[in-house]
């Protein structure tokens, strides 16, 4: 048996079934632990904890912590367009366990979920989590929100909104900020190899995930040659 654990489930049909937010979202949520001592995180649960719950049970896993790539609430939880989404807030009542989040991010998290900042573990980017023997790398990466986090374990990336498969995060969106986020496309993210496989935050392609190689390689966020014509994507 493999001990690295990982799963990928998605909004309104791996979890939230029957929710129309959470089918229309098709947001991620991510498990990613160690099988032989049964220890796992959630990555941005939202929509139905339950289910999140459930799974881990399912898979004789246990809660021990969750990661949080950004504030927004389809990815933690709180108020959208006047819907209340399940998240962070209604895990932690259920299972009490370390929430983590880069600094830059923790008052916007706090804000939006009703968290105390207590409730937060804050980090700087190349931070490590381990959950049992498997470490996981924190890498900050600013531009979809002010912090914005991606994480590398195992040669895999989960990008949240960082990055997808095709485009990437939004910028006009408070805290938003289009030169950031080409920096941390083009220089933060560099570090990540081409063999690395990338996790989005939402299904908006067909795939579910993508080599680093393809992604750089076909998706259009990467065909700008300098920081320049990148803004010019956004008519600035």
């Amino acid at each position: 048996m493999e001990r690295f654990y990982f799963r990928q489930l998605l909004s309104g049909r791996d979890i939230a079934v029957g929710d129309p937010l959470a089918s229309q979202m098709v947001n991620f949520v991510y498990l990613i632990g160690d099988r032989e001592t049964s220890e796992a995180v959630v990555v941005d649960p939202a929509y139905d904890v339950d289910a999140i719950l459930e799974t881990l049970a399912g898979d004789d896993m246990v809660l021990t912590g969750v990661l949080a790539t950004h504030y927004h609430p389809d990815h933690v939880g709180g108020d959208m367009m006047g819907h209340a989404i399940s998240g962070v807030a209604d895990l932690k009542q259920r299972v009490d366990v370390p929430v983590h989040v880069q600094t830059e991010e923790s008052e916007f998290v706090a804000k939006v979920t009703g968290l105390e900042s207590s409730d937060l573990t804050t980090h700087s980017s190349g931070d490590v989590v381990s959950v049992g023997e498997i470490d996981i790398t924190l890498i900050h990466t600013p531009g979809h929100t002010p912090g914005s986090q991606c994480f590398l374990v195992e040669n895999n990336l989960v990008a949240g909104d960082t990055l997808f498969l095709e485009g990437c995060g939004r910028t006009d969106l408070p805290g938003g900020d289009p030169s950031a986020l080409y920096a941390s496309l083009t220089q933060r993210l560099s570090k990540v190899p081409d063999s690395a496989i990338l996790y989005p935050g939402h299904q908006y392609s067909a795939a579910p995930s993508a080599s680093m190689e393809h992604t750089r390689a076909n998706n259009f966020v990467f065909k700008p040659g300098n920081e320049a014509q990148w803004l010019a994507m956004f008519g600035q």
